[in-house]
């Protein structure tokens, strides 16, 4: 029977932003999840709502009834401070137009975020709000755990605005966000199915010990879970493997998968170099062509649980009216229009 080891929380090693649409769900789009270790806290703080208490006194004065409601929690505050002006984390947190540059050419574009401006008088910082990850180290006698060696911290729907003086001077600037947070189903497993709980996001805040975080990552990153599909065809051309799933396999190329029960020139770990269909993909395999063929008994073939880092994403023109949270026409289905582009031609 395994025993508790009752490890302690210390040190933040990661934490993870991701943009929610107007129903809580997570977005998955380039741009909508920013994962940093460049953070100097994050931190909450339960909010109660004291109970009623109701007192009543007899004739002569004396107590004749007493009672107090229960406190009920109504929701978390939350702070986050961060150790630099991040442009991409605080446009994801806080609302407002994140400013990128092309640095390369309008042929072969290599944008960068470089600057930011604050949301417009009257717009909504928050929009749909963020859920936010925390991992930390779990240490036992000294060191860390050697099994579940983080506690992951899931803060499921928050809502945060900048906060605080900015103060340009012989010193660190503060970069810090608070807001409140409440619970999101919709969270569900997160991105990728980590959080083995999915339950427990109908509350604002729940942490469990795991084997992984995201150490070493900054930046913009696309998200998925382990998923499983059929192989019903498979063929080779010029050291180009393609295989035929059942159903819509949601693959992108980058991605790792295993195949399995296809045959030994097909099966193996591989790396998608292309989907040509919803139901198709390809990955590089040196060997003799084979011809079309069906696979029976169908194969199968496992996407492996990961991340890809987002190189690039779209920016858009300088103009008079921007798609920001908090506008009258604001449409959550485009989650990149709040990116505008320098007006200055690369070329010059």
């Amino acid at each position: 029977m395994a025993t508790q080891d009752y490890a302690a929380s210390v040190q933040g090693v990661a934490i993870r932003v991701t943009r929610l649409d107007a129903a809580g769900n997570l977005l998955n789009e380039p741009g909508d999840s920013y994962t940093t270790s460049a953070f100097l806290r994050a931190s909450f703080t339960p909010e109660y709502e004291e109970g009623d208490e109701i007192t009543e006194k007899s004739a002569d004065g004396t107590i004749c009834v007493s009672y107090k409601a229960p406190d009920t929690l109504k929701r978390i505050t939350m702070e986050i401070a961060i150790c630099e002006p991040d442009p991409e984390l605080t446009a994801l947190m806080s609302g407002g137009l994140l400013l990128r540059k092309n640095y390369g050419s309008f042929a072969s574009p290599d944008n960068q975020s470089i600057g930011w401006a604050a949301p417009n008088v009257g717009d909504d910082p928050a929009g749909n709000g963020v859920a936010i990850e925390v991992w930390s180290f779990a240490v036992k006698d000294g060191k860390r755990a050697s099994t579940n060696p983080y506690f992951y911290w899931v803060f499921p729907y928050a809502k945060l605005r900048q906060s605080g003086d900015r103060v340009i001077e012989n010193g660190l600037l503060a970069n810090t966000f608070e807001g409140y947070g409440l619970g999101n189903v919709s969270f569900a497993g997160g991105l990728d199915d980590r959080w083995e709980y999915p339950i427990a996001t109908e509350r604002p805040y729940a942490y469990a010990r795991g084997d992984w975080a995201p150490e070493g990552l900054k930046g913009f990153h696309q998200w998925f879970g382990e998923s499983t599909n059929t192989v019903s065809n498979k063929s080779l051309t010029s050291n180009v493997a393609t295989l035929t799933t059942g159903t819509a396999h949601g693959f992108t190329t980058g991605q790792t998968v295993v195949v399995t029960g296809v045959d030994s020139t097909f099966n193996g770990t591989h790396v998608i170099t292309a989907t040509p269909t919803t139901t198709s993909f390809r990955f590089a395999k040196t060997n003799a062509d084979v011809a079309s063929t069906p696979v029976s008994p169908a194969g199968e073939v496992v996407r492996q649980r990961g991340y890809l880092a987002v190189s690039d994403f779209e920016s858009q023109g300088s103009t008079s009216g921007y798609n920001v949270p908090g506008t009258d026409d604001y449409n959550p289905d485009n989650p990149i229009d709040f990116i505008i582009a320098s007006s200055e031609d690369p070329t010059s």
